[in-house]
């Protein structure tokens, strides 16, 4: 089964999310700051990070950073959820995140996160066919 970490400060959104991708059958690892996020994400051994940017404790692009900085976590693909307009995501993929979703984006349209993963996991396979 493939794991995902998100990474989310808002209780609402995260469980929503949490929820939408149990659904699609993915294994959901969680954390609501950015402290949480870095030891979260080198114990878990996620497949796929979604971070959100705007962070209490250390901040997403910093997360981000560090991720990208250390070998244990550096090859883990970051999709980064932001509020902020889409003009951050090409400083954000050059600091090494590989999507960028605006939330406004996933919250018209809960499919378009799943949509982020499979392009970068592939289509999730299931072990009940």
């Amino acid at each position: 089964m493939q794991t995902v970490l998100l990474i989310e400060d808002s209780k609402l959104l995260r469980l929503a999310n949490e929820s939408t991708l149990r659904k699609a059958g993915y294994r959901v690892l969680s954390a609501a700051d950015g402290e949480e996020a870095l030891s979260v994400a080198h114990n878990g051994q996620p497949d796929v990070i979604l971070l959100d940017i705007l962070l209490p404790k250390i901040s997403g692009e910093a997360v981000l950073r560090q991720l990208k900085e250390d070998s244990a976590t550096a090859q883990i693909p970051v999709v980064v959820l932001s509020g902020l307009s889409q003009a951050n995501a090409e400083r954000l993929q050059s600091d090494g995140a590989a999507d960028f979703l605006e939330k406004s984006k996933m919250l018209a349209d809960p499919q378009c996160l799943l949509h982020a993963i499979e392009r970068i996991l592939g289509p999730i396979t299931t072990a009940t066919q």
